[in-house]
């Protein structure tokens, strides 16, 4: 049973790295739009992905988007290296509260996050949004790692032995 608890550190880990440059380089550009502190290389990429995936959020974000977007920042960004340390050295029992803080807060910024994306009607959107229900699944998908990888990291840290361990008192 320990192989498969550590293959999901592992996954968690590499989340956890993956997601600091994404949230520094990417992310924090829906806070802080044309303020001149990215380079044109990291502005351009963030054009093409919000064109390509019809994301007019990172663009234009509204208003609870940008709120989702700061608790990004300075709730989960400075745990993001905490959890990919904790989770690369394995069975780090002290990472199972934060762990499950941080995998419930995601969860719940991802739901209103998907159901903008399959229920609002971008038609109105200055910037194009998905138009079609092929454009829209496109654009879940790379929402849909970022709901699921916590998903996973919360029944981990709530159902696993290595890491929901009851010690038994002797009796007397």
């Amino acid at each position: 049973m320990a192989a498969p608890i550590r293959l999901l550190e592992w996954v968690f880990a590499v989340y956890f790295l993956s997601h600091i440059p994404i949230t520094l380089m990417i992310d924090l550009q829906a806070l802080l739009p044309g303020a001149g502190i990215y380079p044109e290389s990291l502005t351009e990429l963030l054009q093409w992905y919000a064109v390509t995936f019809r994301d007019p959020m990172m663009i234009q974000p509204p208003e609870w988007f940008k709120s989702f977007v700061f608790c990004e920042a300075f709730l989960q960004m400075p745990f993001f290296p905490i959890a990919a340390y904790a989770f690369l050295k394995g069975g780090c029992k002290w990472i199972r509260t934060p762990a499950i803080i941080y995998s419930s807060h995601v969860a719940t910024t991802l739901l209103p996050i998907i159901a903008h994306i399959l229920f609002h009607d971008f038609s109105k959107s200055e910037h194009l949004g998905p138009q079609t229900q092929r454009e829209r699944l496109i654009l879940l998908s790379v929402y849909a790692p970022y709901l699921l990888i916590p998903l996973l990291i919360l029944f981990t840290m709530l159902y696993s032995r290595q890491y929901n361990h009851v010690e038994k008192r002797k009796k007397k």
